[in-house]
């Protein structure tokens, strides 16, 4: 007669990953992430890569994330909803799931949420660290909404920014980010307007929600040796940069065939030149050359960073004995019998796989 198998998916809920990271800390956490997407990004002909698959409406966006190394897949389910807010709701909210390759079995269960504004912020810093001048310290910050104190932290721990320029055409968004972030070291500076922010700056992150063509960043705003993180731009429509931004700069990105329909790079003929990152980590293509040189990073976010992010939670939590293991897939004494799971005398009983507490690894 054959076993039970029984198969249990590791579940972390929005409160547990909320308490690794207030356990670890924010600034370990992003160094954390930031070395897993490192590692990851080494890898990068090791993974099955597609663009991720989108479903847009007049409201927003919903999307689905996919990769796999050949040992395990991810999938992030993620939306983006600029009017959420008004309802009550994040603008982003997200979910993933890790599994085994070999078997199918879904290891791991996250919220992606909390985790997505960690390894957007991780990553930004990662590519700054190779794309902006060493000497950095000041850094304008254009849209104080739920990513920005996480951009901000992490260009600070990671970078060493000093001080943080702040613009929002929503006051309050400034206002929390100005109350979230009193107690850092960070000089916080705010501005009437973008041009006053990205004056003088070294770096310029953008981190702007509406789904619109904007063109917040334009020509007159570059200056020799500046970063440009652009975050904003991240599904079709939606911009950030002046199309002249880019002619200025040398572009960089995660994966080129995604970001020549979501990024701020969608305004370019096909033959513009960029870079992916990853070929700079690799060493086998440039990244800034000299002090003058204009850096444009367009991150719209990549399948590959949030199975990076998935590790790491997953590697926190364990160590922390975090999290709780659920019954996600039925057990059954014979695999091919499904139907004894609804049989009356199966109803009868209790059900196996009741939700546990994950042991403490000593």
């Amino acid at each position: 007669m054959k076993t039970t198998s029984s198969v249990q998916t590791q579940f972390l809920s929005a409160e547990t990953v909320a308490h690794l990271v207030n356990t670890q800390g924010i600034a370990s956490c992003l160094r954390g992430v930031a070395d897993y997407l490192r590692d990851d990004y080494l890898r990068w002909e090791a993974f099955d890569k597609c663009a991720r698959v989108a479903s847009h409406s007049a409201d927003g966006v919903i999307e689905l994330m996919p990769i796999s190394d050949g040992a395990h897949y991810t999938f992030k389910y993620v939306n983006g909803h600029p009017k959420n807010t008004a309802l009550g709701l994040p603008t982003v909210m997200a979910f993933g799931v890790l599994a085994r390759v070999d078997t199918g079995v879904p290891e791991v269960l996250s919220e992606l949420t909390l985790t997505t504004a960690i390894r957007t912020a991780a990553m930004s810093a990662l590519a700054a660290q190779t794309l902006a001048r060493p000497e950095s310290r000041i850094m304008a910050l254009i849209g104080n909404g739920a990513q920005s104190e996480f951009q901000a932290l992490a260009f600070h721990h990671l970078l060493g920014i000093e001080e943080i320029r702040l613009f929002d055409i929503d006051r309050a968004a400034t206002a929390k980010l100005m109350r979230n972030l009193a107690h850092t070291e960070l000089r916080l500076r705010v501005c009437g307007s973008v041009h006053e922010a990205v004056r003088g700056a070294d770096i310029v992150t953008t981190v702007t929600a509406d789904k619109t063509s904007a063109r917040i960043i334009t020509p007159d705003m570059l200056e020799p040796g500046m970063h440009i993180n652009g975050v904003g731009g991240d599904c079709p429509g939606k911009t950030e940069m002046h199309p002249d931004v880019l002619r200025g700069a040398s572009v960089f990105v995660e994966y080129e065939p995604q970001t020549r329909v979501e990024g701020d790079l969608q305004q370019m003929p096909a033959d513009f030149a960029v870079t992916e990152f990853w070929r700079v980590l690799a060493g086998t293509a440039a990244g800034r050359t000299d002090d003058r040189q204009v850096t444009l990073f367009d991150s719209v976010g990549f399948a590959l960073e949030d199975y990076s992010a998935l590790r790491y939670m997953r590697d926190s939590a364990s160590a922390l004995g975090l999290g709780q293991l659920i019954s996600l897939i039925p057990e059954m004494a014979n695999p091919k019998d499904l139907f004894s799971l609804v049989r009356p005398s199966a109803a009868q009983t209790e059900v196996v796989g009741k939700p546990q507490k994950m042991s403490r690894v000593a």
